[in-house]
């Protein structure tokens, strides 16, 4: 069973990883670095006091999503975690960010092209703007696994200076390459395009629920769409907390790109792991082949990158909530390797 433990979440950026904690729980800053935007993150520090020798872990999401949304799975992998590193282990730091173009990085003003490699970059001025360290692992699912990809593949590769690349990869129900186009259009691509076609901004959060649903949505997508506004001002009129625009851009990137050659040859050290859900209809039976190949022939030691491949039962693609608890006990033996 989950642990809930005892924690801190505190937001911002710049400062929160070197100080302790002091009774502020919530710390929000926007310095930029090097004239560019700096990335919002929550951080959930577990114990409550910042220490050296903690394990830092980063979170990115999905598409149209934020790191809010992995906030509760997080707090109980981070206690479960330490409960099972003993008292002696400094403890674990989550950081849950929020990509370019989503949740409050949405409003920073981040340059074009909107991609992959350039919210991978993103995340590497994150760390220097913080005093964090780079992480130990990264934790990424849908969209946010082919970022983690490319940021792992580029920090070994020495593209962003000399660094210590994450340990670990986790890859949450993100096919490594291009994804086809199921029908005339593409349930994604038209949920985005009918998002562009709205007045902004919507008139009530009830008016957005309802036009979702008469265009044809299901009553999940349209309650979860209508999770994701904001209040223009005193009234009922609502926005977005992502930047539609730059989605739909960040989307075709993210569909388009091929990261298959990543787990061909992993980075040297660096552990790989992708997680399928059992109920997903995004792998097809070509991709799960190629996974249980690549998991099967690639040769584990110092001087190589490993590639593992786990599937998640009784769980869709929103995984993390599907299934918390299997999903914990999936990554939970290799986080525990880095606690000894």
């Amino acid at each position: 069973m989950w642990n809930s433990g005892r924690f801190v979440l505190r937001r911002g950026g710049v400062q929160a990883c070197g100080a302790q904690s002091s009774g502020e729980r919530f710390r929000t800053t926007r310095k930029k670095s090097s004239g560019l935007a700096t990335l919002a993150h929550d951080e959930i520090l577990v114990p409550e006091k910042a220490s050296d020798g903690m394990r830092t872990v980063m979170f990115f999401h999905g598409l149209l999503g934020s790191g809010r949304n992995w906030r509760t799975f997080a707090k109980r992998l981070a206690s479960e975690a330490q409960e099972q590193s003993g008292d002696q282990f400094p403890g674990w730091r989550m950081m849950l960010v929020d990509l370019r173009n989503h949740g409050n990085s949405a409003s920073r003003g981040f340059s074009p092209p909107h991609d992959m490699p350039s919210a991978a970059r993103d995340v590497v001025e994150l760390i220097k703007t913080s005093s964090c360290g780079w992480p130990d692992i990264v934790v990424s699912h849908s969209m946010g696994g082919k970022v983690a990809l490319q940021f792992g593949q580029n920090a070994a590769a020495g593209h962003y200076g000399d660094v210590t690349p994450p340990k670990q990869l986790w890859i949450l129900d993100s096919v490594p390459g291009k994804l086809p186009i199921r029908n005339s259009e593409g349930e994604v691509e038209l949920v985005l395009s009918t998002i562009l076609s709205l007045p902004d901004p919507l008139p009530s959060r009830r008016w957005l629920m309802n036009h979702m649903l008469e265009k044809g949505f299901s009553k999940s997508l349209s309650d979860w769409l209508g999770s994701n506004l904001k209040r223009t001002g005193s009234g009922e009129e609502m926005t977005w907390v992502f930047n539609p625009k730059e989605a739909y851009e960040m989307f075709n990137s993210y569909r388009n790109s091929d990261y298959w050659p990543v787990l061909d040859s992993p980075p040297k050290g660096m552990d790989v792991h992708i997680v399928r859900a059992s109920r997903s209809d995004l792998w097809s039976p070509e991709s799960i082949s190629k996974l249980e190949r690549l998991s099967s022939d690639t040769v584990a030691d110092q001087n190589s990158g490993k590639v593992h491949y786990h599937v998640l039962q009784n769980a869709g693609h929103w995984l993390h909530v599907d299934n918390p608890e299997g999903l914990a006990e999936i990554l939970l033996p290799s986080f525990l390797k880095l606690s000894k």
